[in-house]
């Protein structure tokens, strides 16, 4: 798929502008030296769900990049309430990026995590990065 199925006139589901994201994350990581891979397993959740990718390298101070890619509508149910409230297109984004770092809160110690949270659609936003 890569970056033509996220700028395609056409709509995709988000499904397919998930696992877009997900081919596009890792090649931009191999293209600059950066050895990953996707969906490691045993990492560290008890349920089976794991992070969508994991730098086969450390990042920064001595602890490897994982990341998880979650893509929103602003208008769902979940997000309307926050959207209406903050009266933000980025609410959403930023809502389901709160959500992910909750999900995998347990890994602060050993990985550095950071939520890839994006509202596709009519409404686009990209959730603003972690601190440093």
């Amino acid at each position: 798929m890569g970056f033509t199925a996220l700028c395609a006139r056409e709509p995709l589901s988000r499904t397919a502008r998930h696992h877009a994201l997900n081919d596009l994350i890792p090649r931009g990581f191999a293209s600059a030296g950066f050895p990953v891979t996707k969906e490691p397993t045993g990492l560290f959740r008890s349920d089976g769900k794991r992070p969508d990718g994991l730098t086969l390298v450390p990042w920064q101070s001595g602890k490897a990049l994982c990341w998880d890619v979650t893509v929103t509508c602003p208008l769902a149910d979940s997000y309307v309430t926050g959207a209406a409230c903050e009266a933000a297109i980025g609410s959403a984004a930023e809502l389901a990026a709160s959500r992910k770092e909750e999900k995998y809160a347990a890994i602060d110690g050993r990985y550095i995590f950071e939520p890839i949270a994006i509202v596709f659609g009519r409404l686009q936003y990209f959730s603003s990065p972690a601190p440093n």
